[in-house]
């Protein structure tokens, strides 16, 4: 009989995986520190280029300004666009909130960073999506500036 303390996993328990498709995470480390971003694809154990734990992630960069009544159609269009990101980033880079989104089948196959005419379709493609869930009202928080 092996006393464990406290904090000490059982030898052979298997690590919850949290760290799935549609979870809000909040960029740590890079050029959009701070930002919120929601894992698209992830990757635990790695690959050749990046053999580390590491994911995919949709960002904004650039949050939506506050609009009022008073301003025109196009003022308002233009105050309400959000401009996004996509990134490889890893894992001790992000840390992970308690809001996902639904993508489901958004993305799937959709999203490709290998070459830089994939990259910017891919990214309108976020852009499109992002922009289409602030519209319809959805998942508000996520589309509000951090405030820390």
């Amino acid at each position: 009989y092996q006393r464990r303390g406290h904090g000490e996993r059982k030898v052979g328990s298997p690590m919850v995986k949290f760290l799935k498709g549609g979870r809000v995470v909040l960029v740590l480390q890079g050029r959009f520190a701070g930002q919120k971003a929601v894992i698209i694809q992830n990757s635990d154990t790695g690959n050749t280029t990046h053999p580390y734990g590491h994911c995919v992630i949709a960002g904004i960069s650039k949050y939506p300004k506050r609009v009022h009544k008073r301003m025109g159609r196009l003022k308002i269009t233009r105050r309400s666009r959000i401009h996004p990101f996509l990134m490889v980033c890893n894992h001790k880079h992000i840390l992970p909130t308690r809001y996902s989104i639904a993508l489901g089948a958004e993305f799937k196959g959709k999203i490709s960073l290998s070459d830089p005419t994939k990259r910017k379709a891919s990214k309108a493609i976020v852009r499109q999506v992002f922009q289409r869930r602030y519209y319809a009202g959805k998942n508000k928080w996520f589309f509000q500036k951090l405030k820390f």
